[in-house]
């Protein structure tokens, strides 16, 4: 994909047909930003950014029973980022489901958390054994992350054949259309690339806010997009080192947050 002009710095869109209709798709430029991010304004937020992540962390070394804690953590992580989606479950739910008791909401909710939990430590397992963040560990986490219930029947682990949208009932009246599905594997070979560029001055947790920015708005999959950019911010931030368990809560604040999010 070329880098983006002046005019297109912010995205293009492509008028394509969807059946009898004619749909607006938007198409983000790569990344890097041109022109690039300006740091200065925002240095402040960064540090205390950074200082809140440094005393994350060193949480781990403290806490009396780590694998206890994250064991929690990860899925009442789970239960909200579905819920962001609009599963109804509940970690008490999620629980009863592991155990192999009935829970209280119907079993594909549960199912959906469950997938969350087993594309997280997926992910986490391979990053750890030294397989690197790419397009095909993304592609392997889908495949977990919609490996059973609701959404088995979408796809699971590959890219999008069909064009997809956000709100509405179809393209034409939607709140948004991500890119037309043949550029979807030119936008996602941009974002690897960007993944793996260790040349950019950009500070991690701004990177990180890129590709989950970039990652929704290309909107790769049929079905999992929201949940698996929310896991790529803890991906990243734990393959730099900067997270030794995955042990940062966001889906909390976005749920809070959701109609800004």
């Amino acid at each position: 994909m070329p880098p983006a002009s002046n005019s297109d710095r912010l995205g293009r869109y492509i008028v394509t047909a969807y059946g009898e209709e004619t749909v607006r798709a938007f198409v983000p430029p790569p990344l890097p930003p041109t022109p690039p991010v300006r740091l200065p304004a925002m240095q402040r937020l960064l540090a205390e950014a950074n200082q809140s992540l440094g005393r994350l962390d060193g949480l781990a070394s403290v806490l009396p029973n780590l694998s206890l804690f994250i064991y929690a953590y990860i899925r009442k992580e789970a239960v909200l980022s579905s819920q962001i989606e609009g599963t109804q479950s509940s970690l008490s739910d999620l629980l009863l489901f592991e155990s192999h008791q009935a829970p209280g909401v119907p079993l594909h909710d549960v199912q959906e958390v469950s997938n969350y939990v087993a594309a997280l430590n997926h992910g986490l397992d391979r990053l750890r054994g030294g397989f690197p963040l790419s397009l095909r560990l993304i592609r392997e986490i889908h495949g977990v992350l919609l490996s059973k219930g609701r959404g088995s029947d979408k796809e699971p682990g590959e890219f999008r054949r069909s064009q997809n949208w956000i709100g509405g009932t179809r393209p034409e009246n939607a709140a948004f259309v991500p890119p037309p599905p043949d550029l979807v594997p030119d936008c996602m070979n941009a974002l690897e690339l960007f993944l793996y560029d260790e040349r950019t001055d950009l500070p991690l947790l701004i990177k990180a806010g890129l590709v989950h920015a970039e990652f929704e708005t290309i909107h790769p999959f049929v079905d999992g997009n929201g949940r698996l950019g929310r896991l790529l911010i803890t991906f990243l931030l734990c393959a730099a080192g900067v997270l030794r368990e995955p042990i940062l809560y966001l889906s909390l604040y976005l749920k809070q947050h959701r109609s800004l999010y």
